[in-house]
């Protein structure tokens, strides 16, 4: 068995599994935005939609990272299971910025490329 690194293992892995699944799920603004339009934080039903939504992405990342750690080894370690989760949010990451071309998520947020993004809001039928 290979030996992973020290950011792999221990704290290392623990602050990476934190900031993967906290970058990741900042995607809920876009799908938010894609159900709703532009509303205020205050919105009856918002907070609930929001953690819906973070929910659904960390469940099917988990599921993933769980899936591919019993395929490979049939029993695993907190720290395996935490570093193929931090494997996973990069996978679906790519993923999205796929299906949504002009947006990248970053460690505060969602950058938006205004051209590209519009063309995407156009193509999913985003609400005005």
């Amino acid at each position: 068995m290979n030996e992973k690194s020290d950011t792999q293992s221990g704290a290392g892995i623990r602050d990476a599994y934190e900031r993967a699944t906290q970058r990741l799920c900042k995607w809920r603004t876009v799908f938010l935005g894609w159900m709703f339009g532009t509303v205020l934080d205050g919105t009856p039903g918002l907070k609930a939609h929001k953690d819906r939504v973070d929910a659904q992405i960390m469940h099917r990342v988990e599921i993933n990272a769980l899936t591919a750690l019993l395929i490979k080894k049939g029993v695993f370690t907190v720290d395996e299971f935490m570093a193929q989760v931090v494997e996973e949010c990069q996978h679906k990451e790519r993923e999205f910025e796929a299906m949504f071309p002009g947006h990248k998520s970053t460690d505060v947020g969602v950058q938006i490329d205004t051209a590209k993004a519009l063309e995407t809001y156009k193509r999913m039928g985003f609400p005005p």
